[in-house]
Order: structure tokens, then sequence, then C-alpha cells
């Protein structure tokens, strides 16, 4: 005898992507009756013909059967949540079809969508009230599929029994009073030959004997199979319209009203191909294998006529239902926005909501990656802190994070972090229409475990509107932005990394107000530009000495300028030093010259490329900062100073006398 699971080796899976949403009340359970199927319609009438021209579902057919079928449907305001008992359909229907052993009795636990607690007590609770609704379709089905030769009739006969539940509840119970009989059928052939109990029984249904002539019965199980498949993937299409928020969705939408006019249809299709399925079935356990080896072949042409046609209807209304699910996010976005935006307007008493608005972390997740302690986190160590957002894409350079890791650890070397001024949260930005791949990953790990400070564990926390919402409330494109919250959650400033590479943390709490403050505070002068980055550059400021800063790339230039400054400071007996500086672009010719400066001994210079880099950002953060507070103007002498350098860097060679 072939074994039950090399029978089952090439017939397709039934398993189907589950795409969960909350039941929430439906457009479509508001509709009075005629409203709700009147005009009979169905957009994917289609002809299913054999090659000799017959046809055995014509429009005109669907007409008439339809109008039997409504009249069956009174409604009396009956509303099951059927998503339970669609979760345990899903689950006999997989279970009867794949990873079957007929040697082993144990349980099937991969994959399971009934092991959560919730899942269970809410398909209990609604079987007390519907299991013999379940029971009355499945005797009813069983022995009308043996007895009555017209699929319709059986259908009407089912549709009078359920009349009173919505469309998506009738369709809901027949398939589980399917699933109760298929189920059963499988559950035999898989633990018969290792359980008494299970072979007595299967030998009354013929089991063991339809085992016995697997062969050729594959090509019929199969069929069966694929009916089944497309039932259920067409069934749950109808769920999903019922679970659909009435906020957002309304019966007059063009998507959903062609939606409401097909249901119906489909429904009553699907119910034929679940009675053609149990036919099947019944059949087999009833008169033996011989039924299935000399079926005929208008059976196994009904069996792909009917996938046919349920398929097509599937996809008329999956398209129908991304239309609806593309204005439910659309709808959905605008009113996350006004909310996101309205909640920095309001007052907090700390800044969990804000944090958790911008994070999306669940109850049973830790979202933050503690880069001092390589651990995960929550967001409770945030928690009335003031918080630093690094909100930036996976391309942040090099140089950025060392004068940022700089900057941060100079801040904690006199306290621990409980006392620190401020948290940084590193927020990574990946555009949503990407595919994040493996190479991104791998460059997010990497800059992550570079960090000390917080990152987001991942990405994909940062939900896709709250990027857009970052993008519209802070300007977000691509360069790196330093987001400032207090304790509150207050923003104190959209983006404060300009006024972290002029003054570090001294520039705390990083407000507007302090910007301005610090302004007020300095003068042109050497110290404004280089304070803190090349201790050799501090002293010769203490030494009170006088200094050219240089820059440039043309290395015979370079070469004339310091020789004869330093000549003519030797004849004049003037202390001079001499620093180089670069360019903020044309790194590599930055780099030679660099190189040559050394060899030929021919000033200071930086070695670090990256002391280069924050030179010039600085200088270009103070343009930024000026320009922000509205300090750019022609009167202003220090704007003027600045403007002068940076056009000193697009023109070329230059120096500048600092004492």
């Amino acid at each position: 005898m072939e074994s039950f699971s090399n029978f089952m080796k090439g017939i397709p899976s039934l398993t189907t992507e589950k795409k969960p949403l909350t039941p929430l009340t439906n457009p479509m359970q508001q509709q009075k009756q005629n409203q709700m199927v009147g005009p009979i319609h169905n957009p994917v009438q289609q002809q299913h013909t054999r090659s000799d021209g017959n046809s055995i579902f014509s429009a005109s057919d669907d007409n008439v059967i339809m109008k039997q079928v409504i009249d069956t449907h009174l409604p009396d305001g009956t509303d099951v949540d059927v998503r339970p008992l669609l979760d345990i359909i899903q689950d006999i229907l997989r279970h009867a079809t794949i990873n079957a052993d007929p040697v082993s009795s144990g349980p099937h636990t991969n994959g399971d969508k009934l092991n959560g607690k919730p899942n269970q007590n809410n398909a209990i609770m609604m079987l007390h009230s519907l299991s013999h609704i379940i029971d009355k379709l499945a005797s009813e089905m069983a022995f009308k599929c043996l007895t009555v030769a017209d699929g319709h009739t059986t259908a009407l006969a089912l549709f009078h029994t359920v009349g009173n539940f919505h469309w998506d509840a009738k369709l809901v119970l027949t398939l589980a009073a399917f699933a109760l009989n298929y189920g059963e059928f499988w559950l035999l052939a898989q633990i018969y030959s290792s359980n008494q109990l299970a072979k007595s029984m299967a030998i009354l249904k013929q089991v063991p004997t339809i085992m016995e002539h697997t062969a050729p019965l594959k090509p019929r199980f199969e069929a069966v199979n694929k009916l089944i498949h497309s039932i259920l993937e067409l069934t749950i299409c109808i769920v999903q319209f019922k679970e659909l928020p009435s906020m957002y969705i309304t019966p007059d939408m063009p998507a959903m009203s062609s939606a409401i006019n097909t249901i119906p249809t489909a429904v009553y299709w699907n119910i034929r191909g679940i009675i053609t399925c149990a036919t099947q079935i019944a059949h087999l356990t009833s008169m033996g294998h011989e039924y299935g080896i000399s079926s005929t072949e208008m059976q196994s042409w009904e069996l792909s006529s009917l996938t046919s046609k349920i398929d097509h209807m599937h996809e008329f209304l999956r398209r129908q239902l991304e239309n609806c699910n593309r204005v439910v996010g659309e709808k959905k976005e605008i009113e996350f926005r006004r909310s996101f935006n309205q909640l920095f307007e309001t007052s907090h008493m700390d800044n969990m909501k804000i944090l958790k608005i911008l994070i999306s972390s669940r109850d049973d997740i830790q979202p933050l990656f503690d880069g001092n302690t390589k651990t995960r986190v929550s967001l409770e160590v945030l928690r009335r802190r003031n918080v630093l957002l690094l909100i930036s894409g996976l391309d942040m350079s090099r140089e950025e994070l060392s004068i940022l890791e700089e900057i941060y650890n100079e801040s904690r070397i006199h306290g621990s972090r409980t006392n620190a001024l401020y948290e940084v949260v590193w927020m990574p930005i990946v555009d949503p229409s990407v595919n994040y791949t493996n190479e991104m990953d791998t460059k997010f790990e990497e800059m992550k475990e570079k960090m000390p400070w917080y990152s987001v564990s991942h990405p994909s926390i940062i939900d896709k509107v709250v990027i857009r919402c970052i993008g519209d409330r802070w300007h977000f494109r691509k360069r790196p932005i330093l987001v400032v919250l207090d304790p509150q959650g207050k923003e104190l400033s959209p983006n404060a990394i300009h006024m972290m590479w002029i003054w570090g943390s001294n520039a705390f709490p990083f407000t507007f107000m302090k910007e301005e403050l610090l302004w007020r505070d300095e003068t042109w002068r050497l110290e404004l530009l280089v304070s803190g980055m090349d201790p050799t550059i501090d002293n010769w400021i203490r030494e009170d000495k006088n200094i050219f800063m240089f820059g440039g790339d043309d290395i015979e230039w370079i070469r004339k300028f310091t020789t004869t400054a330093r000549a003519m400071a030797t004849a004049a007996r003037i202390p001079l030093e001499m620093a180089y500086v670069g360019k903020s672009k044309k790194k590599e010719s930055v780099r030679r010259a660099v190189a040559t400066i050394n060899v030929e001994k021919l000033s200071h210079s930086w070695q670090e490329p990256t002391l280069m880099w924050f030179f010039w950002t600085r200088l270009e953060s103070m343009l930024y900062s000026k320009i922000q507070l509205k300090k750019a103007d022609d009167q202003d002498p220090m704007m003027q100073q600045i403007k002068k350098l940076l056009s000193y860097d697009k023109d070329g060679s230059w120096a500048l006398l600092c004492r």
C-alpha cells in the first residue's frame, strides 16, 4: 500500500496567508436586503465552455439562480464575527492536506493558528451558539450529496438553513460544516494505522481500501484540493470586506459598491464548490475507490470549471478589496498625521506618548538597543529624560559618527548615565519603497554596534507613516538631523545638529533662545573655528602667536606661500605658525597635499581627515544657524566673515591671518 505521505506529494498545499484585520462594523451590515443584492450583478461573469461549445454556467442561468438565492436571504439582524471560526477552518483544511503521515498519531504543531488563548476563547464562545447550525449543515450536506443529483437544489437547502445570517456568515458556516466532514476523513486516513479506534471507524468509511488505491485517485484529489484552495481564498477575501472599518469605508464608494453587488453571487458559487468537494468525499466513502477511478470526464471538468469561476470572482473582489484598503490607508494616514502634529502641541506628564508613536513598540518587545551594554531595553529607560533623536539613513559618514561620538562621550565624563544631560536615540530611516536587503541589514548592524548611545533595534520598528510624518514635520530628507525633546516630550528644536557641530554639549538644551545667547557672546576669532579640535592650535592661541590658516589643494601654491610666509616672519622676528585645513571637497587631492606638507615639513596639518571635515562642517553650520535665526543679512559682521571664508574654499587657494 502506498503511504499517505507519498500519496500527498504533488497535491498543492492549502496554506493561505492570513491577513488579520480588526473586526469592526461594516457598511455591508448596514444595507437593507434589497440594497445589499440588487440589482443582481456579477462583473466577473464568464462562459465556462467545453470544447463542444456547451456551457453549464451561463449568464442567464446565473440571473435565474441568484433570484432564487436572494429569496432565501432573510437577515434578522444576527451578526457573527466569523474570524475565529475561519481560523479553525483554515487549521483543519491545512492539517488535512499537508505534513500528513498515516503512521504518526502525534498532533501537528507547526504554524498552528489556534495556539493563542484569545483565539481559542473566541472560537469556544462563538460555537456555543453556532455549533447546532454547523452540525445541521454538515448532516444536511452529507445526506443530500448522496441523494440529490442537483448541486443547485442542495445549495438552496443550505441557504434556507442560514437564511437569517449575513452573506459572510452563510459562507463560513457552510465551509465549517464541510471542514467537519472533510477533516474527519483525513484524520482517519492519517492515524488509522496506529490507532485501533480510528482503524475501526476508518473501515466503516472504507478509508483503508481507498488508501490502497492512491495512485489512480491522485488526479481526483489534486482537483479537489485546488478547488478547496480557491474556495478558501475567496472566503477569506469576503470576510476581509466585513472587517473593513466603517468609519473609513461607506457603501456608496465605487469599490465597496461593486463588492456589495458581487458578494452574493460569489457566496453562492463558493457554496456550490463546497458541495462539489463534499460530494466527491461522500461518494468515495460510500461507494469505495471504484467511484473515484471510474468517475466521468464531466465530473472532472466540473471541478476545474468551478475552480476557474471561483478564481475569477476572487480576482475581481481582490482588486476591489485592494482599492478599499488603499482608501482606508489614505484616510488613516491623514488622521494619523493630524494626531501626530497635535501630540506635539499638547502638554504631557512625560515623553512616553511621543516616543511610543515614533517608535512603534509592542508591549512584548524591547524596541531599543543599548550601545553601552549591548542589550535590548524598553522605552522606559527614556522616561522623563531629555532625548536627542538622531534621525538619518544608513549612509551616515564615518566623520559624522566620529565627531558625534566624541561630543557624546565628553558630555558624560563628569557623571554617570543617570545624571547625564541628555540621551541620544538613533532612528535609522529606510525608504519604504525600497526592498530591505541583507546588505542594508549588515550595514545597519555594523553602525548600531559602533554607536555608544541607544538605537532602534531594527528599522522596521519605525512605521512607514511615521517616516512620512518625520519628513513633513522636521524636513528630513537624507542629511542627518537631531530633534530635541524635553522630559515631557516637548519639541525644543526641530534640528539641533548645527548647534552640536558649533558648540557641542555647551549648546544644551539646544533651544532657539540658547542659540541666540551663544551667538551674542561670540566674536569672530580663531577659537570659534577650531576650539577643541587640535591641542597644538589651542596652545598657539594661548601663547598669543600669529597663526596663518590656509587651504586649497594646489601644491605649488602651498610651497610658495609657506616658504614666503616663513621667510618674512623670520626676517621680522615675528612668532608665526601655519596650519593647513584643506578643502571641504576633493578628499583625494587634499590627501596628496597633506602628504607633501608632511614630507617637506611645510607647516602643521591635520593627519586625520575627520578634523578637516569637521572644520568645514562647523563653518557651514554657522551659516545655517545664522540663516535660521534670521541673522543672515550683510550688516552682521560675523556673517560677512563666514560667507567670505566659505567663498575662499570654492575659489581655490587662500590664507587667513589670525592674531
